[in-house]
């Protein structure tokens, strides 16, 4: 039996992975070809870490050890499956060759999650199986975390990406970026995986910690990798949007972990280079007068963004923007949104009715923002009681753990 790992070692390993899998994940599809085979020894490379690195110690470029490591590892799975299956001896080393001498050059390797997220995107699969299969093989989050993200239960999440999966090796859906041609038709759902992917690290669907930068760190680098690719205004939309809100991370939580809202944030704490930027990518966006949804949000948040402080925003300008938003997406989510600045705008009662109007529907029955929205307007009124009800109906359905201390001080501040 080998030795235990050190319990510093296995905290790195799995810190690692999380940073790492995606990329590790996507060359060895470009390598092998399939994608199973290399989820297979992608997780038996890391497994090979754990046993190997607390006696050499961890290498100083992990990604290419992992990658090494895993291709000999399919190696040993395709020479199993030949024996088994009876296929040809020179089909094999045909193939061993070619995943041997295959170049690992670091710009390849980047392109690499460009080239999956595309064939993860590919319109022969169904939307909901697109964004599933590339937020669980490309940013390694979890089936729970993902069936979080779409209400939904991890079993009818496991579901989709078997059968995306499938799909892919049925139809031979080929690893590339698609021509200029076709891109038009797969940039869509490519754009809605980039904006989970930030929405997840943004604001993690459960755990520890507020944020996980990783996450938002890897959408904003491929959201760059995208305006490249194709330039359009959404595209440029969204990359606003992800580091508009990226720069106000140092102030959304204290030293401790706390949860900061906006009202209370140290705006000295705000990323200006980012927001700088934003902003100018936003108005560029705005300017083509094709942009969507992504631009609007980027439009508001570029207004928080240049805001000296929560009573010097501009909420006129922020209701009318939502309004515009709601014409194009008309959403629950978007909807309880506007309320919340109509709320500021016009005070907590005219907001309140608005987010009771949109909580009528049911459709945000399961959604902890909106109990918490409802009773934050609602401790503000003065009605303690509801107040107390919808916060502890919103602690009920959080798992983040700031989250859930910020509910919590907020019902024993409850008179």
């Amino acid at each position: 039996m080998p030795p235990p790992v050190p319990e510093h070692l296995s905290r790195t390993i799995e810190t690692l992975y999380r940073a790492e899998s995606g990329r590790v994940l996507a060359t060895l599809v470009r390598l092998l070809g399939d994608l199973d085979l290399a989820e297979e020894s992608m997780h038996e490379a890391f497994a090979a870490a754990l046993e190997s690195w607390p006696r050499t110690g961890i290498p100083d470029s992990p990604r290419p050890w992992l990658i090494s490591t895993a291709r000999f590892k399919a190696i040993d799975v395709m020479r199993r499956r030949a024996r088994f299956d009876g296929v040809q001896p020179d089909l094999i080393a045909h193939m061993e060759a070619r995943i041997t001498e295959a170049p690992l050059d670091e710009d390849e390797i980047e392109d690499d999650r460009l080239r999956l997220i595309f064939t993860c995107c590919h319109p022969a699969l169904p939307p909901e199986g697109q964004v599933a299969l590339t937020l669980r093989e490309i940013c390694g989050l979890t089936t729970e975390e993902i069936a979080r993200a779409f209400l939904i239960t991890p079993a009818t999440l496991a579901q989709r990406i078997v059968r995306a999966k499938a799909k892919i090796r049925e139809a031979s859906i080929p690893y590339e970026v698609p021509t200029p041609q076709e891109l038009p038709e797969r940039l869509d759902a490519v754009l809605q995986v980039v904006y989970l992917v930030f929405n997840e690290g943004y604001s993690a669907a459960a755990g520890a910690e507020v944020t996980r930068a990783e996450l938002t760190g890897e959408a904003i680098r491929l959201g760059r990798l995208l305006a490249e690719l194709q330039p359009e205004p959404e595209v440029i939309g969204l990359l606003s949007l992800m580091l508009l809100q990226e720069s106000r991370r140092a102030a959304r939580t204290s030293p401790n972990g706390e949860l900061i809202l906006l009202e209370n944030q140290d705006r000295s704490l705000w990323n200006r280079e980012q927001i700088a930027e934003g902003v100018a990518l936003v108005e560029k966006a705005l300017k083509s007068r094709r942009f969507g949804s992504y631009t609007l949000q980027a439009a508001i948040a570029a207004v928080h963004a240049e805001a000296a402080s929560t009573a010097a925003t501009d909420w006129r300008q922020i209701v009318a923007l939502y309004n515009q938003l709601i014409r194009i997406q008309p959403s629950p989510v978007v909807q309880l949104n506007r309320a919340v600045a109509i709320a500021m705008r016009d005070g907590p009662e005219a907001g309140l009715k608005q987010i009771e109007a949109v909580m009528e529907h049911g459709e945000l029955a399961n959604y902890y923002l909106a109990h918490s929205a409802r009773a934050e307007l609602c401790r503000r009124l003065g009605r303690t009681a509801e107040a107390r009800s919808s916060y502890e109906k919103a602690l009920a359905l959080t798992q983040q753990e700031p989250e859930r201390q910020f509910l919590q001080d907020r019902i024993r501040q409850l008179k």
